[in-house]
C-alpha cells in the first residue's frame, strides 16, 4: 500500500491518492507514515522537475495535493499530541524564493507537534520577518529556501534581525533545497535542518521540550 501510494502520488492521481490515504487512516496505520511515503513522493516529483519531466505546473499542484493529505493526516496526528502549544515559531522563505513544499510541510509538523506556527509564505522581505519576531515574540525563526540565491537572503535576514537587536534573543534555522553547514556558517544562522523532523527535533531542542 505505501509503495503504491508513493507511485500515485509522484504521478499526481490525485483521486486514488486520496482515496489511498484515507483507506490507511481508516485501517489505524501511524499517519507519520503516510507523511513520510508523502516526502518520499515529493523527491521523485522534484526529481522529475529538475529533469525536465515536470513543470511549474505540476510542482504547483504537487503541493496543493500534499496540503490535501496533510488536511486529512492532521486530526489523526493531534490526537497524539498535547494542545499546549510550546513556543511561537516564525517560518517563511526568504526574499526572490517562491519553493513552498518544504515551507508547508515544516509548518505542519511544527503545528502538530505543538507549536505556534506563523507562516509567513514566500518571498518574504526582511522587514516582514522582523516585523513578525516583534509582534509574535518568537524565540525562534525559520528560514526556507530552495535555490542558491536564497544563501544571500538569508544572510541578509539574519543581519537584519542582529541590526534591529532581535537575534540575541532568538534562534535561527535554515532549511531547504540547496542548503547545507556550510550555508548556516555564511548566513550566521544556529542550526540546519534537513528535513521537516529535524526542524522539530532543534525547536524542542533549544526550548528544552522532550
Amino acid at each position: 500500500m505505501a509503495e503504491d501510494f508513493v507511485n500515485l502520488l509522484a504521478d499526481l492521481k490525485e483521486q486514488e491518492v486520496l482515496a489511498l490515504a484515507q483507506k490507511r487512516l481508516d485501517s489505524g496505520e501511524d499517519p507519520i507514515k503516510i507523511l513520510d511515503d508523502s516526502r518520499a513522493a515529493m523527491a521523485i516529483v522534484g526529481k522529475r522537475f529538475a529533469d525536465g519531466e515536470y513543470f511549474l505546473p505540476e510542482l504547483v499542484f504537487s503541493g496543493e495535493l500534499l496540503k490535501q493529505v496533510s488536511e486529512m493526516v492532521k486530526p489523526y496526528l493531534k490526537q497524539a499530541v498535547e494542545t499546549k502549544k510550546l513556543a511561537k515559531i516564525v517560518i517563511g522563505t526568504v526574499a526572490g524564493d517562491i519553493h513552498d513544499i518544504g515551507l508547508n510541510i515544516v509548518d505542519f509538523m511544527l503545528d502538530v507537534n505543538g507549536f505556534d506556527v506563523t507562516n509567513l509564505g514566500v518571498d518574504v522581505p526582511v522587514e516582514k520577518f522582523i516585523e513578525a519576531v516583534k509582534e509574535t515574540k518568537a524565540p525562534i525563526v525559520g528560514l526556507s529556501g530552495f535555490l542558491t540565491p536564497a544563501f544571500d537572503a538569508m544572510k541578509e535576514t539574519v543581519e537584519a534581525l542582529d541590526k534591529a537587536g532581535l537575534r540575541k534573543d532568538i534562534k535561527v534555522m535554515i532549511g531547504g533545497g540547496q542548503m547545507d553547514d556550510e550555508v548556516k556558517k555564511y548566513a550566521k544562522a544556529d542550526a540546519y535542518g534537513k528535513d521537516a523532523m529535524a526542524a522539530v527535533a532543534l525547536a524542542k531542542g533549544w526550548i528544552g521540550a522532550k
